[in-house]
């Protein structure tokens, strides 16, 4: 033990030294489905409605939170009565503690951690495990009881050797509602007593996803092949070996795998390998030791036992020392890797100097695991990815496909400062983390393809959903309270990650792009290898920060009412006499909705506002509005009577604005003269603003509709994708009514123009035509479902050469062709043939294109049928199954279908993911998300009554039932208005 200390001491020291010279899916909530909306296409003689059902399918979402995608962490559903997968513990002093009322899930706190010797041997054939730990503890106050995790664990012995004492050992209990292993000492441990705890443990890694699992895929000759990897974030470590497993709780580890000797087989971790064990020749297996570890939270230790090849390169950063990155992946998916390893050597160099602190660890890995369940995972030094989330293969990926290959990269590399170097105290500040990552990615991408726009893309990509989801009384504050995992997992969420992400977009806009970087270096550099808080981080930016207006803005007070109390402003202009009067109130989807929660600042906001004036719109200003202040003012330029102002430039402000009807005229009538008038964010924000405020009764329906007018003149994809969602969920919203044919015809004749524009021909070779792929798979997709026969007939006759002969679809347009190809033929055989192919597909990417395309069939009984055999993982990978659900919920067909399929086997879906996986709670508001009448509400209340215990969806089945009464209320609102303006509009 001693030799051990002073190896981590030594590696420690130099590495500090170092350091010191100088995080799916995704996936993101919503109210609304995220959805791209389809169309059936069957004959014309069954009539338009029923060819032009509003479909929608789940689109990927880069910070998970993957929407086919991430499917977030999951919990298993075995328990530890089940004596088939954890035992009873052995010792004959063991007691289990029974269920307690107002449980408290927190550690003590009077030992924590200080170094872990771990030795693992993951059995691949059986799928179990076997392992031993040596948890090296420091004693901080006077105590008799150390308290650590496990879970899902066979402890078979507990060992003590106190290094300051010798004192007697009392053996241990188990408390199964805290995870908790108690070892009573016979005696009083003293502060400062360093106390070695020994555990020998097993365990299971089939059946589950989450812990240490086990993961397959098919080798050369079809056989199945086995590896076993992990996945530990936020409480899963406690289910691979036991550790106090809080993420203040860092300490240093010596990690030791056993691993076959044969096929090929090797062993990964954290850090880089020290030496190989050649183990007896009979047992076939040997040993990697790898170098002891900087310290870390227990849930970004990874382990991973495979087959898989690796792509390397030598990393030269300007700052600190050289580093090798690898990429691992199956043997089968070798030629796909190329990609993400040239994007990782971009994004990490760029990194290095943004931060201006050198990358931390000796090596940098990066791993496809067949079987994972959120998109990627920011493990540090072996970052684990979701096939989908790193493969790129040019014949079958798409641009959007690569474009979120280099996204979630980009958010895992950050994470190796923001969220590993520096962590946040406890999971109530998780949005220091994934914010952070979920920001900064957009930098890192940028850095390494310029070309591709993607700064103009986060407002599609983050803001507008989650401001969707922060106008309800379900939402939550960014900073929230959270103590047992359900509540964690929980958290994992559209608020942590793109709300978070936003006020960071706006926090830097405020105290300028420099300043941010100077206060997140001097923030990591105070806190490296230990844990912070927001206030931390805020402290670091106010030493630099000063605000000249003298409005008494610092960064905490602003940054404050962002994070600490759930929600957002809107801004509402009026004119008066000479000058532009602002107030602000809390924006809310149901202006009639009652609030049951207290705020500390009341629900108002510090708010940075930016505007331009009339007569000298390319003069940015900017004026405070404080959360104390009822009203501010601007003055009218030059008494002008015409005068307009143009808040929150490119929506940067985590806000919205409401103007007076005729300003939003004068807007309509700018931009329809001279798109350009407005740059790409204003005329995106002026878009999302306008219906947000119609749909919740601020702005008359018809206004918004009038502002899409221009569009005929837009070429940019951010603005179509914005309208494009939105136009899709009023149709949706008003199909049972006679106004449904009128949006058709309208929506076709906005987006003729640009159909004839895009084409159907792709040009990838070129980085300067990224956002022109984006916006024709945007407008492809718009035009065939809204009925647009050119577009129909052309989808269709790719689908028929492809299926017939084998014609290979560009990526970009294969999603459109299978999905409309599918509804358009209608066949049954056709169908059938598309399963086939899908069965027998090994590209992830390309497997999404097929499973969404066998959503799409117009027909209740195939999808009802279809959603049975998605239980058979030989077809549908567990990680997919929600994801398959949902895109059957979104056919206008599969809707019922998909309704009656939860219900009916929902014990069926709470044993396979467990009440723990969020992303089945959230699956309810994605199937329900167009549900518009009190029948459908009854169902959904009668649903939860039947099936109380919601676990980690609790939040998701307060914004299931505020959604769908917001649906009811909204067509109370505004049908009439919106068949009005539609008739005088297609005449």
């Amino acid at each position: 033990m001693a030799i051990l200390s002073n190896i981590v001491g030594a590696v420690m020291k130099n590495k500090v030294i170092t350091i010191l010279g100088v995080t799916l899916f995704a996936f993101v909530i919503s109210t609304i489905v995220l959805a791209v909306q389809k169309t059936d296409l069957e004959s014309e003689n069954k009539g338009l409605r029923t060819r032009l059902d509003a479909q929608s399918r789940p689109t990927s979402s880069t910070n998970e939170p993957e929407t086919t995608t991430q499917v977030g962490e999951q919990t298993t559903t075995i328990s530890m009565e089940t004596t088939t997968t954890a035992p009873r513990p052995t010792e004959p002093t063991t007691t289990t503690v029974g269920p307690e009322v107002g449980i408290n899930y927190r550690l003590p706190g009077t030992n924590i951690p200080k170094h872990y010797d771990l030795w693992l041997h993951p059995h691949l054939e059986d799928g179990t495990f076997e392992g031993r730990v040596m948890m090296e503890v420091e004693t901080l106050e006077q105590n008799s009881e150390i308290v650590f995790h496990s879970h899902l664990l066979d402890i078979k012995k507990v060992t003590l050797n106190h290094l300051n004492g010798s004192f007697g050992y009392g053996g241990y209990t188990i408390d199964e509602q805290r995870d908790f292993v108690k070892v009573r000492v016979l005696g009083n441990l003293m502060p400062g007593f360093i106390t070695e705890v020994e555990v020998e443990f097993s365990g299971v890694m089939d059946g589950k996803i989450v812990g240490l699992y086990s993961s397959t895929y098919n080798g050369d000759n079809g056989e199945r092949v086995k590896i076993a990897t992990s996945k530990f974030e936020p409480t899963f470590a406690r289910q691979a070996f036991p550790c106090f497993d809080e993420p203040q709780l860092k300490a240093t580890y010596a990690i030791s795998l056993v691993y076959p000797s044969s096929n090929g087989y090797h062993a990964l971790s954290n850090m880089d390998l020290r030496n190989t064990l050649q183990n007896s020749p009979a047992t076939g297996l040997n040993t990697a030791v790898f170098n002891p570890s900087v310290p870390m939270s227990t849930y970004l230790v990874v382990f991973i036992v495979s087959d898989f090849l690796d792509e390397r390169v030598t990393i030269r950063p300007k700052i600190g020392e050289p580093f090798e990155l690898r990429v691992f992946a199956t043997p089968f998916q070798m030629n796909n890797v190329r990609f993400a390893r040239d994007t990782a050597e971009k994004i990490i160099q760029h990194y290095i100097e943004y931060f201006d602190i050198p990358y931390p660890l000796p090596k940098l890995d990066m791993a496809a695991i067949p079987d994972f369940v959120s998109g990627a995972m920011e493990t540090w030094g072996l970052v684990t990815y979701r096939e989908t989330s790193i493969l790129y293969n040019a014949e079958t990926s798409s641009t959007q496909n690569k474009q979120r290959v280099a996204e979630v990269i980009a958010h895992e590399l950050a994470h190796m400062w923001f969220g590993n170097l520096v962590t946040m105290k406890w999971w109530n500040e998780l949005w220091l983390n994934e914010g952070f990552a979920s920001y900064i990615e957009y930098k890192g991408v940028h850095a390494a393809y310029e070309k591709w726009g993607i700064m103009e893309q986060f407002t599609i990509d983050n803001l507008h959903g989650v401001l969707t989801l922060d106008a309800t009384i379900g939402s939550h504050p960014i900073v929230v309270k959270v103590e047992n995992p359900h509540q964690i997992t929980e958290i994992f969420d559209t608020i942590t990650y793109s709300k978070g992400a936003s006020v960071i977009r706006m926090l830097e806009d405020f105290v300028s792009e420099p300043i941010f970087k100077r206060g997140v270096t001097a923030y990591l550099n105070k806190l490296q290898y230990n844990n912070g808080v927001s206030d931390d981080l805020m402290e670091e930016l106010d030493k630099i920060f000063t605000d000249a207006t003298q409005s008494g803005a610092t960064v905490a007070k602003v940054m404050d009412t962002f994070t600490k109390q759930k929600g957002f402003p809107v801004i509402t202009v009026r004119r008066v006499g000479n000058q532009f009067r602002l107030t602000q109130e809390r924006f809310l989807a149901d202006p009639n909705a009652k609030e049951t929660e207290t705020s500390p600042f009341d629900y108002k906001w510090f708010v940075p506002l930016t505007y331009v004036l009339s007569n000298n719109a390319a003069n940015e200003q900017r004026k405070w509005f404080p959360n104390t202040d009822s009203e501010v003012s601007i003055d009218v330029p030059g008494n002008d009577a015409n005068a307009w102002i143009k808040l929150n430039m490119k929506q940067v402000g985590y806000y919205r604005v409401n103007y007076p009807v005729s300003m939003w005229q004068q807007f309509s009538s700018l931009l329809s003269s001279n798109i350009n008038a407005f740059a790409i964010g204003d005329r995106t924000g002026l878009l999302n603003d306008a219906f947000a405020l119609a749909d919740a009764g601020r702005l008359s329906y018809d206004v918004a509709l009038e502002l899409t007018k221009f569009l005929k003149q837009e070429t940019e994809y951010v603005p179509w994708a914005t309208v494009a969602s939105k136009m899709k969920s009023i149709r949706n919203l008003i199909y049972d009514y006679d106004s449904y044919y009128d949006i058709i015809s309208y929506v076709r004749e906005l987006v003729e123009t640009a159909y004839e524009t895009v084409s159907w021909t792709v040009n990838t070779s070129d980085d300067a035509d990224h956002m022109k792929n984006r916006l024709r798979t945007t407008i492809l997709d718009l035009a065939c479902s809204f009925g647009h026969e050119k577009c129909l007939q052309e989808a269709g006759n790719q689908f028929r050469s492809w299926l017939d002969q084998g014609t290979v679809i560009h990526p970009d347009v294969r999603t459109v062709v299978y999905y409309y190809g599918v509804q358009q033929s209608a066949s049954i055989q056709d169908w059938q043939k598309v399963k086939e192919k899908f069965r027998n597909e090994n590209d992830a990417n390309e497997k999404i294109k097929l499973m969404s395309a066998l959503a799409a069939f117009p027909d209740a009984k195939v999808l009802r049928a279809f959603l049975d055999e998605a239980w058979d993982p030989q077809l549908i990978r567990e990680q997919d199954h929600l994801s398959c659900v949902q895109n059957v919920a979104a056919n206008k067909h599969g809707e019922q279908v998909a309704w009656d399929h939860v219900r009916a086997n929902w014990d069926r879906f709470v044993e396979r993911f467990t009440l723990g996986e969020r992303n089945l709670g959230r699956m309810i508001p994605s199937i329900t998300g167009r549900f518009s009448t009190k029948v459908r509400l009854m169902e959904l209340e009668d649903f939860f009554s039947r099936n109380p215990e919601a676990g980690a969806g609790a939040t998701a089945r307060t914004q299931a039932l505020e959604n769908i009464s917001n649906n009811i209320q909204w067509l109370e609102r505004n049908q009439k208005i919106i068949a009005d303006w539609l008739k005088n509009s297609t005449r």
